[in-house]
């Protein structure tokens, strides 16, 4: 393929190199040989499980019963609801498996690549450049060994499409260009992740660097730019103002400088950029011992070990330390510049605004070692509202490749030059100390043996990149030579660093669990009782407490009603009455709470927590608690009949669980506030009285003694239809997590609902026969918040 050859040839040319690498390095993960693991499973594929079945059944998948006794997944970030790929996948396919999820977001990354190459193509860069760019971008940095946090991976692959689209935007002052770069910005922040609000900044920054590139051509660049205002708002508004308002009733603390410094990049995770297994991260986690470890001492660091590496192919690496010199030095005496279109680029400053943002997003990800981090906390309105300055890593990569990329074209592409004798010297220095430090840090912690294997792997393909250069230079008219070797150098390059870990890719029977087929003989045994017990009024709830680090949402995709979840954001009135944290990976992580001091408690009856499965035996679990400091729980297994063993758990029954809708005569005041922090419930049974947090009428306080009758007539996701009939009225009690968002009707008519029970749902009904709708209204409560001023 000669430099003549037609671009569109070339174009397509280079994106069928990037997919059918793309394919040979996800194939792992596409043949169900492995499976993205730990987050990717254990939180968002119950949350896509229940947006299919949601979809399939003709219900709104805006609430869910089957986490936290009911929670607003609308609102929920990691909901998946406007993830638009996601969102594609559960309207298409039922009931999505492993593989297909992990297609979905392996893809991603791979239409990311596509835009990459699609921009190297609007300014005439090489495309061996662009091959290494897109698939170090879609199979290497932080989104590829960070590929379990789904929600930031798809924040980074929103990027270069955005960045592309943007461009065009300005370079043509095209509307339509505009409008399609904020749509896809506005799904980037929908994340609603340190990702996306970095990348958002980043395209903040190139819209100012695009206008003062062009001779700060402001007035061209108004209607691009106000389209493209007008494509994120639209985008973004309304699933933006949810989350903020649920997070304004949530358990999320507020994040200081010094919280926010303890997810900081160490300086020396940065020799990941080299050498990725200096530490250890594909061998057991007893073998890691890169900061922070046990061998490496306390440095008060929160990171998971594969948030501390960071490798996206040496061939970029090498590009971005050269692109200084590339771009600085002169053709060496006598030789012609004539003919070579890297040393005539007009988007040489493109490529600097790359770099810059690469080593700017570097800086960042160190927080707290470096000032940078402590001045933009306290300058950058938002950033104060992310706990992990490693997570810039991601932006910070995908520039780092594009830039070394760029770095390639203009080494292939670009005349003949004489690096100084400084120069030669300086690169040889920098390998040295990688390799010595390297070295020296290994032998201090006694993991020297260890390390040697994955120090000659990293200078056989340090040698190997600089070999693949020199090839790339004397190759520089054969197009389709040099994107072929490149597409092949980044296969074995990242099919060796960057092949699947603990950390990345898992068997899949480790998640059998999440199957909705699966024939896990507790997921059986719950879904059996649930269904031999449920009655008229009665839907119970089980809590699996501790089981597993994949188990906590898997009743998001068997239909079982938990009392507990996996998420970080949380109702703060639930969670402070029933003790629900960000995860019950083990029986460790069990926290009660005064409201709720042990299984054996007012509160849990009225959750209708009928069954409890637990690694450990119920009083061992009791016992874990009392070592973290909680007060003694008194265990009388008479209280808690043991049903079964299974592989997985003791599975036990509280058969003091209420039913899911009482009717209460009564009314007693109680202060909800006073109550959760003292945990002194007054003497009443909630079958015949409820609790309000506010004053009580005479008539709401007379016990009405009388006979009545209660049912569900309809329990769905968004709606719960309930047929009461009394003779004297009183209040129908829905043991549902209480939230402003819900609305009540009786006989179609709109009747007020209270929080009851501190933590629940009541409506009074008048006597008689009623029907009694509960209804999951989110855009109408948003409102109404905003309206009262939230």
């Amino acid at each position: 393929m000669a430099v003549s050859s037609p671009p569109r040839f070339r174009l397509l040319t280079a994106l069928l190199i990037v997919t059918a690498v793309w394919l040979a390095l996800a194939w792992p993960w596409l043949s169900d040989a492995v499976t993205v693991p730990w987050d990717a499973k254990a939180h968002f594929q119950p949350q896509l499980a229940f947006l299919a079945q949601s979809l399939a059944r003709g219900e709104s998948p805006f609430w869910t019963p089957n986490v936290f006794a009911g929670h607003p997944q609308i609102a929920d970030p990691q909901s998946l609801i406007f993830s638009p790929p996601f969102l594609l996948l559960a309207v298409l396919t039922p009931s999505p498996g492993l593989v297909e999820m992990d297609a979905v977001l392996l893809g991603s990354l791979l239409a990311g690549g596509w835009f990459i190459v699609l921009y190297f193509r609007d300014r005439g860069w090489h495309e061996a450049g662009a091959i290494v760019a897109a698939l170090s971008f879609a199979f290497g940095g932080a989104a590829a060994w960070r590929i379990q946090h789904v929600g930031q991976v798809l924040s980074i692959a929103y990027f270069p499409v955005a960045l592309w689209l943007l461009d065009r935007a300005l370079r043509r002052g095209s509307a339509g260009y505009g409008l399609m770069a904020g749509i896809v910005a506005g799904f980037m922040l929908l994340g609603r992740d340190q990702v996306a609000y970095l990348g958002l900044l980043t395209l903040a920054a190139y819209v100012v660097f695009s206008v003062w590139n062009r001779g700060w051509a402001i007035r061209a660049s108004l209607k691009p730019l106000a389209f493209g205002a007008l494509g994120g708002i639209v985008t973004v508004t309304v699933p933006m103002v949810m989350t903020l308002l649920l997070a304004a009733d949530s358990n999320r603390p507020m994040i200081t400088l010094s919280e926010a410094g303890k997810g900081s990049l160490h300086p020396w995770s940065l020799l990941t950029a080299v050498i990725p297994h200096l530490y250890g991260i594909a061998r057991p986690l007893g073998d890691y011992w890169g900061p922070p470890s046990p061998d490496w001492g306390p440095v008060d660091l929160y990171l998971a070990r594969n948030m501390a590496t960071f490798y996206f192919g040496i061939l970029p690496v090498l590009g971005l330390l050269l692109l200084p010199f590339l771009l600085r030095l002169r053709p060496a005496a006598g030789a012609s510049s004539a003919g070579h279109l890297a040393d005539q680029d007009p988007y040489r400053r493109d490529a600097l605004f790359l770099l810059g943002g690469f080593i700017v997003l570097m800086l960042y990800s160190l927080g707290r070692y470096t000032p940078l981090f402590a001045i933009l906390f306290q300058l950058v309105p938002g950033i104060d509202r992310f706990r992990r300055p490693a997570d810039a890593l991601f932006v910070a990569c995908a520039l780092g490749s594009m830039a070394g990329g760029y770095a390639l074209h203009r080494w292939i592409a670009g005349p003949q030059f004489r690096f100084p004798l400084w120069a030669k010297l300086a690169f040889a220095a920098l390998a040295a100390f990688c390799g010595i430090a390297a070295i020296m840090l290994a032998q201090s912690v006694g993991r020297l043996d260890q390390s040697l294997a994955p120090l000659a792997a990293s200078a056989c393909f340090l040698a190997a990149g600089i070999v693949m250069l020199i090839m790339m230079r004397r190759l520089e008219g054969k197009r389709l030579m040099l994107m072929l070797l490149a597409g092949f150098f980044m296969l074995a390059d990242l099919g060796w660093n960057n092949a699947p870990n603990e950390s990345t890719g898992l068997t899949p029977d480790t998640y059998d669990v999440l199957r909705p087929n699966t024939a896990n003989e507790t997921i059986a045994f719950l879904k059996r009782k649930m269904e031999e017990n449920r009655a008229p009024d009665r839907i119970d709830r089980v809590e699996l407490a501790g089981i597993g680090f994949h188990w906590p949402n898997a009743s998001l995709i068997h239909g079982l009603h938990h009392t507990l979840g996996y998420n970080p954001v949380r109702s703060a009135v639930y969670s402070s009455s029933v003790g629900a944290g960000d995860h019950i990976a083990g029986p460790d992580q069990r926290v009660f709470t005064p409201l709720m001091p042990s299984y054996r408690s007012v509160m849990a009856d009225l959750a209708g927590l009928r069954y409890i499965a637990t690694p450990v035996p119920l009083d061992e679990l009791y016992k874990v608690a009392e070592r973290k400091g909680l007060p003694p729980v008194a265990f009388d297994p008479a209280d808690f009949p043991l049903l079964a063993r299974t592989p997985d758990a003791y599975i036990y029954e509280n058969p003091r669980a209420l039913p899911r809708v009482l009717f209460a005569g009564n009314a007693l005041r109680a202060d909800f506030s006073e109550l959760m922090k003292s945990g002194a419930w007054p003497e009443f049974d909630p079958r015949r009285t409820v609790l309000l947090d506010r004053a009580i009428t005479p008539a709401e306080a007379a016990l009405k003694d009388d006979s009545r009758s209660i049912r569900i007539v309809s329990y769905r996701n968004t709606e719960v239809m309930i047929e009461v009939d009394s003779e004297k009225g009183g209040f129908v009690v829905l043991n549902d997590s209480w939230d402003d968002w819900w609305y009540a009707e009786v006989d179609g008519r709109p009747a007020a609902i209270e929080r009851a029970n501190v933590a629940f749902r009541a409506v009074a009904v008048p006597p008689g026969k009623h029907q009694v709708r509960f209804v999951f209204r989110p855009f109408r409560g948003a409102v109404a918040e905003l309206l009262r001023g939230r």
